[in-house]
């Protein structure tokens, strides 16, 4: 060590050019090394959501989580399994062992899921299959407010969204605080009730005629024609057009008795910025997508 210090010592300037080059060789290779903000973490968890509409905590917990414990329990791998119940809602949370494959486990869920799917009530959603993957976590989030009314927000939100997954890099877009549109459609009781009409006449009148019915095809000896039965609403029109009532020459329309205008579901969640209402656009980027360098 000794002989190697008075080298140092003795060769200066050989010194001082290997110091540099170390330097400059260190430099480059940092410079080089992929570096991520937000490295894709493999998190060992899978996670089931179940939903039937207006299913107490109770009921959700014989109807929905007891037919996937049966089935998942037998999965390989499987080092823990939580299962919780809410009203209208149940969900699986599956922790595997460490070092296990994800696409074997994701696909190993969604088969025994696809299996216990017949053993859950007709009414209930489709049950979906969810890999906690750190990427798909939003890495960037933009808000949007302002004095606009909710029809405006939502609209510029939208056209947003699309813009914004057109970026190669981009995954998904979420729009936190979006509100489902809807038609709602109001009844007067006493319009009802002058016309002779009730409510459930009414409702089972629009649900009849919103059918699509399979009518089979036709073989004219030169090719098979598909059949197509005019049943589906397709404008606002046809509901109002539609005859709830017939008695001799008068006809009683939907829209002598009701109306309908377009507004939004139930908010189920709120953003506000500054006191303002406001959407929030939640922007995760692709599982394998470039990687960006600091400088």
């Amino acid at each position: 060590m000794r002989q190697l210090i008075n080298a140092a010592l003795t060769h200066t300037r050989t010194t001082l050019l290997l110091l540099v080059g170390l330097l400059l060789a260190g430099t480059a290779a940092w410079q080089a090394i992929p570096k991520e903000a937000n490295p894709d973490v493999t998190i060992p968890i899978i996670y089931v959501s179940l939903a039937l509409e207006g299913v107490s905590p109770e009921d959700g917990e014989r109807l929905l989580v007891r037919p996937m414990e049966q089935e998942l329990r037998g999965i390989e791998g499987l080092r823990k399994f939580t299962a919780q119940s809410s009203e209208g809602h149940a969900s699986v949370t599956l922790e595997f062992d460490p070092g296990f494959d994800p696409d074997t486990a994701l696909a190993d869920v969604r088969e025994r899921v696809d299996i216990a799917r017949s053993s859950l009530p007709d009414e209930a959603e489709e049950p979906r299959v969810m890999e906690v993957n750190v990427s798909e976590f939003p890495v960037l989030s933009i808000g949007l407010s302002g004095d606009l009314d909710t029809r405006e927000r939502m609209t510029i939100a939208r056209r947003l969204k699309e813009e914004i997954e057109g970026i190669a890099d981009v995954l998904e877009v979420e729009i936190a605080g979006e509100r489902e549109d809807l038609l709602e459609i109001v009844v007067d009781p006493l319009v009802l009730e002058s016309y002779g009409v009730d409510f459930d006449t009414l409702f089972n009148q629009i649900s009849r005629n919103n059918r699509l019915v399979a009518a089979g095809s036709l073989d004219t000896g030169a090719g098979r024609l598909a059949l197509k039965v005019p049943g589906i609403i397709e404008s606002l029109n046809d509901v109002m057009n539609m005859p709830v009532k017939v008695e001799g020459d008068q006809v009683v329309t939907f829209g002598d008795v009701a109306w309908i205008h377009p507004t939004y579901k139930e908010a189920e969640g709120f953003a506000r910025i500054d006191g303002q209402p406001a959407v929030v656009l939640e922007i995760s980027k692709t599982r394998w997508g470039q990687h960006h360098r600091d400088h």
